[in-house]
């Protein structure tokens, strides 16, 4: 526990970290990857090159300081970066590291106003909240290699079919080098790739919803080909989809995340995705139909039009169920989408539209996509009235605020 006087001193510095923080974390990332450049192994370059890592990086910090005599209230916040740490590889041995570079970042960026006080009050409850990341950690890395099935670190995969699902989608169905079992998982949990780019330094790690439900003897994951590989997403999707073959290997992590699905509910649930974000909606749906088959489920999908609309024909074949409801928004429909009726709405999800159609009173509400979709979902939802412990969310990359 931290001294009355250390957490007053560390509380004292929340409006300063509220201003600050994101370039402290900027500074850190630069001075932690200038002496430490073997850690760009595991890091995501392409959130770094975004600035989104930074974000999210500062508003842990800020909710940190804010509850550092309580960080029971952060603990949710905790294990879901804990989540994304166990399947990058994060160890002990790299929050040291990390620590010694938070703590020259402040002081740079800060100077005098960073007095030694500050600074040792920061070294302190860097230290406690390190040791909670820590313990939390060890207990999904033990979990993931003691589970039927589960391994510790990254494992052989191989690449057992490759399936174009639209212009931009492709799905790859991944099964075990070794063919030994492979660890069950929670739908909407995610899976870490671990790709060496040829002409490139160090590795690129992504981590990719899993697309199908659990219990097959493969993983599938379903990835949408960013544009261009002078877009940082680019570089790793644009390399899945142009050079991974049917054939190829490729080193897997075992399932994490904490956005699932709820099974033990019976009631009423609304899955809703922009994009590429119905990947973990699409584990959900076939969840659902194959255990709680009884279980009424709505499934909306926002898209631009058919050519990019990803795995339509296995909503639509789930739809046939008298249990399953599905509607697809799309906001730039080709002619041919029109003729052959290949949509339900024309334009975005509204809260009109949702308020018309769905069983707002008492639905568990799961969605994800883009982030201005995610804000307009949210915002949706809560003007419904809709309460938080209904309300279900994943952020593709480091977490936001779809509040903002």
């Amino acid at each position: 526990m931290l001294e009355q006087k250390t957490i007053e001193i560390i509380k004292s510095t929340v409006p300063v970290l509220e201003k600050h923080g994101e370039t402290i974390t900027t500074r850190f990332y630069q001075l932690m990857f200038g002496n430490h450049p073997e850690l760009l192994n595991i890091f995501n370059h392409a959130n770094q090159k975004q600035g989104r890592q930074q974000k999210a990086l500062a508003g842990t910090v800020y909710a940190a300081a804010m509850y550092i005599d309580n960080l029971e209230a952060i603990l949710p916040v905790v294990k879901q970066i804990a989540h994304k740490h166990r399947s990058l590889g994060i160890k002990p041995e790299h929050y040291p590291i990390v620590g010694k570079h938070l703590l020259l970042a402040i002081k740079d960026v800060l100077g005098d106003a960073a007095t030694d006080e500050i600074i040792d009050a920061w070294g302190q409850a860097y230290n406690l909240i390190a040791d909670a990341f820590i313990s939390v950690e060890a207990e999904m890395y033990e979990e993931a290699a003691t589970q039927d099935g589960g391994w510790d670190g990254f494992r052989n995969f191989v690449v057992d079919r490759k399936v174009v699902e639209s212009d931009v989608i492709t799905s790859f169905y991944l099964k075990p080098e070794d063919k030994k079992g492979i660890a069950t998982f929670i739908p909407g949990q995610y899976i870490s790739i671990k790709m060496e780019i040829g002409g490139e330094e160090f590795t690129h790690i992504r981590q990719y919803s899993l697309s199908d439900a659990p219990g097959r003897d493969y993983y599938r994951i379903s990835v949408k080909r960013e544009a261009g590989t002078e877009n940082p997403d680019g570089m790793v999707s644009n390399y899945l989809h142009d050079d991974v073959k049917e054939g190829d290997l490729l080193k897997v992590s075992a399932p994490a995340g904490d956005f699932i699905l709820d099974t033990e509910k019976n009631t009423p649930v609304v899955l809703l995705s922009g994009g590429v974000g119905l990947t973990p909606m699409m584990s959900m749906l076939k969840t659902l139909v194959e255990i709680q088959p009884s279980r009424e489920v709505t499934f909306v999908h926002a898209a631009a039009n058919s050519n990019v609309h990803a795995l339509r024909y296995e909503v639509e074949e789930l739809s046939k169920l008298e249990t399953v409801k599905s509607f697809f928004f799309y906001d730039s429909p080709t002619e041919e989408d029109r003729m052959n009726n290949r949509f339900d709405v024309e334009g975005y999800i509204t809260r009109e539209w949702l308020e018309d159609k769905v069983s707002v009173d008492n639905a568990d509400f799961y969605f994800c996509g883009p982030v201005p979709f995610m804000k307009a979902i949210n915002r949706s939802l809560k003007d419904l009235g809709v309460k938080e412990d209904r309300i279900h969310f994943e952020f593709f990359g480091p977490m936001g605020n779809l509040e903002e």
